[in-house]
């Protein structure tokens, strides 16, 4: 088979009765909620597997996906055999990341991004900011960054060749739309605002930081930044160093930090020679198609039992 790196969605795939499969089927599974439960004062089998309104609560919905992608990893790892060597993450997917390769304990990395979500939502009262996907042939080489720069709105994520995310003010997005669409003359582009709750990966969420270092702080001891050198950066790009202050220094900064999820699918090819995606969706098994990489995807048991077959 190979070596293999596990990749994990981040916010927006969330969805009621995720992972309820493998909480079901698996003791494993069952253990991580309860731990997660226990640490966060908080039923949080309740809240994934019922039609729950805070699943789209920021707060709630990052330590959600968290902890169904922990849940779901163990099983297949217990249970069916996966084992893996390199780990990523888009967003929040990278604390899963660095999670599941033992850098940050199961119990520290769910009440650190219930935090992490509580703080990004404070930053911007709802309905002041707007994201929105651009999706076109060769869209992530044009530059357009500058012009968007002078109206407020930053490009807060790289996914892949195709497709790059705005974000900032609600008030500017559609002026920000029209000038990308005015810069990229003569490509087909299709735009996509998206369903959240604030402006994410953007210059917005810089208020929030210095309070997310308070945060990262307090439970740094518990860390094991070495570990983290299997998993790469979204601020950065590459792999982190395996240093306690540059990881510390990459999850403050990924608050408002552009995503470049593009050159975190760069480096785990060639770290990997096979890629699966586990979690609720499956979001990133097109930007990683787009790159020309066939990955398999996990997002229940009988999704798992193909894949790792296969």
């Amino acid at each position: 088979m190979g070596t293999i790196a596990i990749v994990f969605p981040g916010q927006g795939s969330q969805r009621a009765g995720m992972a309820l499969d493998f909480y079901e089927r698996f003791a494993a599974s069952r253990h991580v909620f309860a731990e997660a439960s226990d640490a966060l004062g908080l039923d949080i089998s309740a809240l994934c597997f019922n039609e729950d309104p805070r699943l789209d609560l920021t707060e709630f919905t990052q330590p959600a996906i968290l902890t169904t992608e922990i849940a779901m990893l163990r099983a297949l790892q217990g249970e069916f055999g996966l084992a893996a060597t390199v780990f990523g993450g888009h967003s929040l997917g990278e604390y899963t990341a660095l999670c599941a390769a033992g850098a940050i304990p199961l119990d520290v990395a769910v009440r650190l991004v219930r935090r992490r979500g509580a703080l990004m939502q404070a930053a911007v009262p709802p309905g002041d900011g707007a994201m929105v996907a651009v999706r076109g042939t060769g869209v992530a080489f044009l530059d357009f960054a500058a012009s968007l720069d002078a109206i407020g709105v930053d490009v807060a994520n790289v996914n892949s060749p195709d497709q790059v995310v705005l974000s900032g003010p609600a008030s500017s997005m559609d002026r920000a739309c029209a000038m990308v669409a005015e810069l990229a003359s003569g490509l087909v582009l299709d735009l996509v605002p998206l369903l959240v709750s604030a402006p994410f990966h953007s210059r917005r969420m810089r208020v929030v930081e210095s309070d997310f270092r308070v945060a990262l702080a307090e439970v740094a001891p518990s860390f094991d930044a070495v570990r983290a050198a299997v998993v790469p950066s979204n601020l950065r790009g590459g792999f982190h160093t395996g240093e306690l202050d540059a990881l510390l220094d990459a999850l403050e900064r990924q608050i408002s930090g552009r995503v470049d999820w593009m050159a975190n699918m760069r480096a785990l090819v060639t770290r990997a020679d096979r890629i699966i995606e586990v979690g609720p969706g499956r979001p990133l098994r097109g930007f990683f198609k787009s790159m020309g990489v066939e990955i398999a995807s996990i997002v229940s048991c009988k999704t798992a039992e193909r894949a790792i077959a296969a």
